[in-house]
């Protein structure tokens, strides 16, 4: 398989946000499936099996991770991308490796020594999203756990590190534009912006969930793009209003070709 993360091309992560039905998961893979020659670093499925992060007891979490590897694996086979899901421990790791090409590492668990290493000692490609209250050169710790020590045979080498914005008083989120620059020297690694999150709005939303200001999604994605980002993390559905997780801050699925274009061609005039 070709390098996940090229430094030297933009590359996309995009999916719903938690696995749902085989026919929703599908419909979204398809679609990225066929926008995946627009994007020259190619496009990774993204789908998670479990949201165990929900603010509220009663938020809709996903499938689990025995049903949500094998309707990843359908999504793989049916559409022949790469697939990406979130794991929250260290047991995680192991099987969900046996599945899926990339494991992500959950912005509010980029500390968690022993998840960081599971996750690293798998081999597998890791994303791991920066922290909301961590400065850039913070991440320079997350990086070398999954990297691991002296004797790093067998452990993964192909890692990206995700600025999902910084928390700013009380339920927004801010993008500092400087983190891409910051982060790839401190991590000596491919840096990613989640656009998705990043216009998150915690606690914001109906009964305590997260809210989100989806318009903003394109201008920061492409305002990233210009200031350095080598990939972008989209999460997309085809009613974001009717997602059962995240969808105030979904992209959707309609928009994504437009938002595709627009995105290769602000990578071209950068990277000339």
């Amino acid at each position: 398989m070709a390098e996940l993360f090229p430094a030297d091309k933009l590359f996309l992560i995009a999916g719903p946000c938690v696995l749902e039905s085989d026919e929703l998961n599908l419909r979204v893979g398809e679609t990225l499936a066929k926008l995946a020659e627009k994007i020259p670093g190619g496009i990774i499925y993204k789908a998670s099996f479990d949201k165990a992060n929900r603010s509220n007891r009663g938020a809709a979490r996903g499938p689990g991770i025995d049903a949500g590897l094998e309707a990843l694996d359908r999504v793989r086979k049916a559409t022949g991308l790469p697939v990406l899901t979130d794991v929250h421990t260290p047991e995680q790791c192991g099987p969900a490796a046996s599945v899926v090409d990339v494991l992500q590492i959950p912005a509010f668990l980029c500390r968690q020594t022993d998840l960081l290493e599971a996750a690293g000692a798998t081999g597998k490609p890791v994303n791991v999203k920066k922290g909301q209250w961590i400065q850039p050169e913070g991440m320079r710790g997350a990086v070398q756990k999954i990297r691991g020590g002296s004797n790093s045979k067998g452990r993964s080498r192909d890692i990206a590190v995700t600025e999902r914005g910084t928390f700013f008083g009380y339920g927004d989120l801010v993008v500092d534009m400087r983190s891409f620059t910051r982060l790839r020297d401190a991590c000596d690694a491919p840096v990613i912006f989640d656009a998705t999150h990043s216009v998150q709005r915690p606690g914001q939303g109906p009964e305590g969930a997260s809210g989100g200001a989806r318009e903003f999604v394109p201008i920061l994605a492409l305002s990233a793009i210009a200031a350095g980002a080598q990939g972008l993390f989209l999460e997309t559905h085809p009613d974001p209003d009717c997602a059962p997780s995240d969808g105030p801050n979904m992209l959707p699925l309609s928009e994504m070709a437009s938002l595709l274009d627009r995105a290769v061609d602000i990578w071209a005039r950068v990277n000339r």
